[in-house]
């Protein structure tokens, strides 16, 4: 069966030559094999047969021209509507990256520090208590040793988690379900979060272990607080209107939801993160925004904000970030303690300011360099950037089961591509 894609138009994309063509004759894209970028669009048709996902963007730049940008396959299910390049995608954890970016911001105006304690910012946090664990004795809520701080959030290292399986103790998965920490089961106010996420221990002594979790949610409502400015307006003032990321929110409109990817109802996953993922309706004032996974967005306006990482913290000519906190953000801040990012970057990587950073060549599932920067999110996005080369790759698409899979497989691709 035929599948579609549509290719943007780059020069040297549409004439690909055959597959045979050796080195000596192919013209390279930026180092790139044409013939190699070639395996792309195979490979995410074989991923639509298999039901995968319903359809896909797959993209690739090097210093700052896009080298590749294909779409794949239908936004829907039922095959009704085309995948085009303006679809939208929900981001889920590639949030955290613009989130983490935007406290950044505030920490280059010396509003916050990464030292400071989050009670200092955020009063009703300031008595929080640790689930102490230990072998043969019964549990205990006890004082932190050290407070959390700015940095423990954007690193993943507060003692904060995420519910279910991979929460620190059954009973803490259990106090953030009933509690509705996540806002699995409807809104909560910014304060209403704060003064129910107090009365729950952290799971770790802050500092000690990176536990993926919902910490870049409370650092958005830190940076909403200390900024007295909504968090979806400040993302908007810093970091979106500068860098013309027009179609990136918490809210998708009415004449844009036609454009939204949609993930395969025979993925177990989907129905229950659909009901959670509120995009329909503007939530105003009535929800806190999470911070660590609500936004939806599209390939080129991830691309942008990837490519002023990339530019070390200059894009569309607008300065955002300096680039010694670029270089800070993308160095590894959890060397030495507990925890592993293994479950959304395979192994070799450690978390920097968030985004997770490759820390040595080996040990890892794909190709890539020392310090490559990646994150992902659970509907089935990813992105890479590699300073060592100049590149950044972005897979987009709506398939929560098979988003591991996928993200490592286009990694491959794009990798096995660069050839100079």
């Amino acid at each position: 069966m035929l599948r579609r894609h549509t290719m943007l138009a780059v020069p040297g994309l549409l004439a690909l030559p055959a597959l045979a063509a050796t080195p000596e004759r192919e013209t390279l894209i930026q180092g790139f094999s044409p013939a190699r970028l070639a395996r792309i669009a195979p490979a995410m048709a074989r991923e639509i047969e298999r039901q995968s996902f319903a359809g896909a963007i797959t993209c690739i730049s090097r210093h700052g021209r896009l080298v590749h940008m294909a779409a794949h396959g239908t936004l829907d299910a039922e095959r009704r509507r085309p995948m085009g390049h303006d679809a939208i995608f929900m981001l889920a954890s590639m949030t955290k990256p613009l989130i983490a970016a935007l406290a950044m911001t505030l920490v280059e105006e010396g509003l916050i520090s990464l030292r400071d304690p989050i009670g200092q910012h955020l009063p009703e946090l300031r008595g929080l208590k640790v689930e102490q664990r230990e072998p043969g004795r019964p549990v205990q809520d006890v004082a932190p040793i050290s407070q959390p701080t700015v940095q423990d959030l954007l690193r993943h290292t507060a003692g904060f988690f995420y519910s279910g399986p991979a929460a620190p103790s059954p009973r803490l998965s259990q106090m953030y379900e009933a509690a509705d920490i996540e806002q699995k089961r409807g809104p909560l106010t910014t304060d209403e979060f704060l003064r129910r996420l107090a009365t729950i221990p952290l799971g770790h002594q802050p500092g000690t272990t990176f536990h993926y979790s919902i910490c870049i949610d409370v650092l958005g409502v830190l940076c909403q607080r200390v900024s007295g400015i909504r968090l979806d307006r400040l993302l908007k003032q810093r970091i979106l209107d500068p860098l013309g990321m027009v179609d990136t929110g918490w809210f998708v409109s009415p004449e844009r939801m036609p454009r939204l990817a949609m993930g395969l109802p025979s993925d177990p996953q989907v129905a229950t993160m659909w009901t959670n993922y509120r995009i329909e309706q503007d939530p105003g004032d009535a929800t806190y925004f999470k911070g660590g996974a609500g936004l939806a967005g599209t390939t080129g306006d991830w691309l942008k904000f990837a490519e002023m990482m990339l530019q070390g913290g200059l894009g569309n000519g607008q300065r955002i970030l300096s680039p010694a906190t670029v270089r800070f953000m993308l160095s590894d801040h959890t060397l030495g303690m507990e925890g592993t990012t293994f479950a959304s970057t395979g192994p070799g990587y450690g978390m920097g300011l968030g985004f997770a950073v490759r820390r040595q060549e080996g040990m890892s599932f794909t190709a890539g360099s020392v310090g490559d920067a990646m994150w992902a999110g659970a509907w089935g996005t990813s992105f890479t950037i590699d300073h060592e080369l100049g590149v950044v790759g972005l897979m987009m698409s709506n398939a929560p089961s098979t988003r591991v899979h996928s993200r490592m497989l286009f990694k491959n691709l794009l990798y096995g591509a660069l050839v100079a």
